[in-house]
């Protein structure tokens, strides 16, 4: 008890002049450790007494080092000495601030503030020892490769493409083989992990050294719209970082999951930033600017429970309108398999209403969500249901003859390529199961453009079960349909 009472009175002053003095002196060694290792290269390049080892540094050949980029390594250096270096000038103005108010409190002969354990902790967590932590990850990075004494080529040191082309330290870590230690296969039998990224990241670069350029291990930019943005414009998959992700600062407990699938979440529980709204009551499609354009009601539950809830006794009705033929119900749909249906993929723009639904039916459906002006993901994470944050650049994350059931609607319309639209079908056609089914809810197209698109769906030679056209307008029309991929062998 004596010494916790000894710390705690313990003036916060001295602690941060000893905090100065710890890191004038590790700057310092870092810097003759840095200068050391560099200009000392008998340990770390055998033999360059010799002549001949000395001219394979400078020779471009698989044997020297030419390959080898000393830049990027300088540059991880320097990175670290600029860490500790703002490091140490933060320590010092926080003194200097704290040197300043005991001052004007003993000249006002006022009680000096003393900072209590928790302020304390925060301080030493979020200012000194995640920079602290940064800087050791990457000198821990650093690797000098060695000559093959026996100059076989194959021991060669590679040198990967993308290293020399982007200009964030982040990135070029990211993109540089991963060799394994000791050379011992890993769990998928590889001696060698590659960093992948969306080969337009190379057309976004200034964007993507914008992304990747973060102190690590501290926390991560507020730029998930960055992010969003280089997925799609084919910057997909994104490079990890090595950062930690905010959250709203308000996060309250989720609701239960019989009462989370038809109630809106807390607006604590979402990230506003970024958005023309900071709450769901703002989303309502009651108002006539809620910052999104797609989707427009997806927000209002009461509506929502209504979609694929078509009464069938209404739709045999003589008064049926024509545009009710192309919105099948899902019990219609799980009749056409009864039973068969367990798992499936929604590629819509929506908030989960689809999964939900067939969630009640016991099927297992995960959707795709992007946050085009609005919290799509994360509402329908709090709802209970699984996002698929991917845009259609990117090659489905799912094995072949997989799913019981693909759905899509709103999503591809008149807008899409035939070439792309072709590629995400023959996709969308390698997860599904023989006998899955692919539901196509509402297709919008114009009048002109729908015997092309017709043959996109038509190429595969699913069997029909149903195959509805509808006006949308005098030169648009509605395509949905309910196709079953064939057994194939």
């Amino acid at each position: 008890m004596e010494a916790f009472f000894c710390l705690a009175r313990c003036r916060f002053t001295r602690l941060m002049v000893a905090m100065q003095l710890v890191m004038g002196v590790l700057v310092i060694c870092i810097s003759m450790a840095s200068l050391h290792r560099f200009y000392t290269t008998d340990p770390l390049l055998p033999g360059l007494d010799d002549s001949a080892h000395c001219a394979k540094l400078h020779t471009a050949g698989a044997d020297g080092y030419a390959s080898f980029d000393m830049r990027a390594l300088s540059d991880r250096v320097d990175d670290v000495l600029v860490q500790l270096a703002e490091l140490q000038d933060k320590l010092e103005a926080t003194a200097l601030k704290i040197g300043k108010k005991a001052k004007k409190a003993k000249a006002h002969k006022q009680q000096q503030e003393n900072m209590t354990l928790p302020e304390f902790r925060r301080f030493l967590e979020e200012e000194v020892i995640h920079p602290l932590y940064g800087a050791h990850i990457s000198l821990r990075l650093i690797r000098i490769p060695r000559p093959d004494p026996e100059g076989e080529d194959d021991a060669a040191p590679e040198v990967d493409p993308l290293v020399n082309f982007f200009m964030a330290e982040e990135t070029r870590k990211y993109v540089t083989t991963k060799g394994n230690r000791e050379g011992r296969p890993s769990v998928y039998g590889t001696n060698r992990t590659y960093g992948s990224i969306g080969h337009a990241c190379v057309l976004m670069r200034r964007e993507l050294d914008e992304y990747m350029s973060y102190d690590v291990g501290a926390y991560c930019p507020d730029d998930w719209d960055l992010g969003q943005r280089l997925m799609l414009g084919g910057c997909d998959p994104l490079p990890r970082r090595r950062c930690l992700t905010r959250a709203s600062k308000l996060f309250n407990r989720t609701l239960p999951i019989n009462e989370s699938l038809w109630k809106l979440p807390d607006d604590g529980n979402v990230r506003w930033t970024r958005y023309h709204c900071r709450g769901y009551k703002c989303l309502s499609a009651r108002n006539p600017r809620p910052g999104y354009t797609r989707c427009v009601g997806c927000f209002d539950m009461d509506r929502e429970k209504q979609r694929w809830m078509v009464n069938t006794t209404r739709r045999n009705a003589s008064s049926t309108s024509a545009l009710s033929l192309v919105d099948f119900s899902i019990d219609e749909v799980l009749a056409v398999k009864p039973g068969e249906v367990r798992i499936g993929l929604d590629v819509s723009v929506g908030t989960g209403t689809f999964a939900a639904r067939m969630r009640e039916r016991g099927v297992t459906v995960v959707s795709a969500a992007l946050n085009l002006g609005a919290p799509f993901a994360e509402t329908v994470a709090l709802r209970g249901l699984v996002p698929l944050y991917a845009t259609m650049s990117q090659r489905l994350p799912f094995f072949d003859n997989t799913m019981d059931l693909v759905h899509t609607a709103g999503f591809f319309e008149g807008w899409v390529d035939l070439q792309l639209l072709d590629f995400v079908l023959f996709d969308w056609d390698r997860v599904l199961r023989p006998g899955g089914l692919l539901w196509v809810d509402r297709f919008a197209c114009a009048r002109r453009d729908l015997d092309d698109y017709m043959y996109m769906f038509l190429q595969f030679r699913y069997k029909k079960h149903r195959w509805v056209v509808s006006f949308k307008s005098k030169e648009e029309v509605y395509l949905s349909a309910l196709l079953e991929k064939p057994p194939r062998s």
